[in-house]
């Protein structure tokens, strides 16, 4: 029986349609919500990012305010800038894009972001809130998985879910956000360090393949009739592409089509929610609320 695929860009759609009317409402009340995007260089993907999350945001009414700096731009100007954001009342989420360049300290900048507008989830308090259970934004990878699931109706509470990947971005907030009593899940970590890392994906009931590493988890690593969730994208030589190369997963996908339940596709599964849940996270911060999963 091949395998369910999960479309991201449909649930993204929903949360967006969902967010586009929150939106109107608040622009009926004369708050127009506003997300402060920085960019430090010209890094081709993350150029391509922002300008993606630039789309969605003005599909939904939301404001755009993109600041775009030199690579060589000081630490200091940086955090400054933030500063002088954190205290403008017309700007209600905050995003700085990374990677960042070398010389820019990563912590100092996710630090410097005010909680209450750290629509990334990337600040320790944020990060504190998540692992506590304590109400907060949750990053937006972790929090789209959960809703993929949640949208097509896969168990989560009581299911064993095993993360390969232990980012700060995907897999740490992923494992505090599913063992939460909410969501009920049991959670494995795998990660460079795990001996025989397919002993511990054979028993997943949900598979998350973080590790972006490409092809690293083949058919013969997964249970039958599991959910994979494939948030990999790496790019393969390809001579007969027009750019070159192609987007793979950190996944089989072609092997695993007949032997999993559940397998989003690569591209077009986890990351349209990312973007999704941003504007949800915006929209949450332009309410004046605290995003639960």
């Amino acid at each position: 029986m091949a395998a369910i695929i999960i479309d991201g860009k449909i649930t993204a759609q929903k949360i967006h349609d969902s967010v586009k009317l929150r939106v109107q409402a608040l622009r009926e009340k004369g708050i127009v919500p506003c997300l402060a995007v920085i960019l430090a260089g010209e890094d081709p993907a993350s150029v391509s990012y922002v300008t993606g999350k630039k789309k969605a945001l003005l599909e939904i009414g939301m404001e755009d305010r993109e600041i775009r700096l030199p690579s060589e731009v000081p630490e200091a100007q940086l955090l400054s800038l933030i500063a002088s954001l954190n205290c403008d009342p017309s700007v209600h989420g905050i995003l700085v894009q990374h990677p960042f360049p070398h010389h820019i300290n990563e912590d100092k900048v996710f630090a410097a972001v005010s909680p209450d507008k750290d629509v990334d989830g990337f600040n320790p308090v944020s990060a504190g809130n998540l692992a506590t259970g304590r109400p907060g934004f949750i990053p937006g990878t972790p929090f789209g998985i959960v809703h993929l699931l949640r949208d097509y109706k896969i168990p989560i509470s009581g299911s064993h879910v095993v993360i390969v990947g232990r980012s700060n971005i995907v897999g740490r907030p992923l494992a505090n956000l599913l063992i939460r009593r909410e969501l009920n899940a049991t959670v494995t970590v795998c990660h460079t360090g795990t001996r025989d890392l397919a002993r511990f994906t054979r028993q997943a009931d949900i598979l998350v393949a973080a590790a972006g590493k490409a092809g690293l988890v083949t058919a013969d690593m997964v249970r039958e009739g599991a959910a994979v969730i494939d948030v990999g994208m790496n790019r393969i030589p390809d001579a007969s592409k027009k750019k070159g190369y192609r987007l793979c997963g950190d996944t089989d996908y072609e092997g695993l089509l007949e032997k999993a339940g559940w397998i989003t596709k690569v591209p077009g599964g986890v990351g349209p929610m990312t973007v999704a849940m941003l504007t949800q996270n915006v929209a949450d911060a332009a309410e004046g609320i605290h995003t639960q999963p």
